[in-house]
């Protein structure tokens, strides 16, 4: 994984960073794989929610110095939202599978359902303006 270090955004050294409600839900497994995915591809780095809700100093001046923050959530209770939201920081771009159409208990982490997830995560992070340049 040394090979992709997760700064997608060539305008700027800000990182781009990923977080993903990977709750216990089938959603939450879409939306965690998605996000593994989208970091895969360059588009960003997956981060640390958690370490959000814990106030850990290093991933909160991480976040701080983020070029866009997606946050990707499985259903309308947008946990990794709330949670950045939480702890001081606005996702720049926000998917929700629900919204695409992914329902609990009826969305397996199947190859189509992570690769929708994923691109509709680039297209959102497109669309996001930078929260540093």
């Amino acid at each position: 994984m040394a090979e992709n270090q997760g700064n997608a955004c060539a305008c700027s050294g800000a990182p781009t960073l990923i977080f993903a409600c990977s709750g216990a839900a089938d959603v939450g497994a879409v939306a965690d794989q998605a996000a593994r995915g989208l970091t895969r591809e360059g588009a960003g780095k997956m981060y640390c929610l958690a370490g959000i809700g814990g106030r850990v100093p290093g991933i909160l001046a991480t976040t701080a110095a983020a070029g866009k923050i997606l946050a990707i959530d499985g259903c309308a209770l947008d946990c990794a939202k709330n949670t950045l939201e939480q702890g001081g920081f606005a996702a720049s771009a926000h998917v929700r599978l629900s919204d695409m159409g992914l329902e609990k208990g009826k969305s397996p982490a199947s190859e189509e359902n992570i690769a929708s997830v994923i691109e509709a995560g680039k297209a959102a992070l497109d669309a996001a303006p930078e929260l540093r340049t």
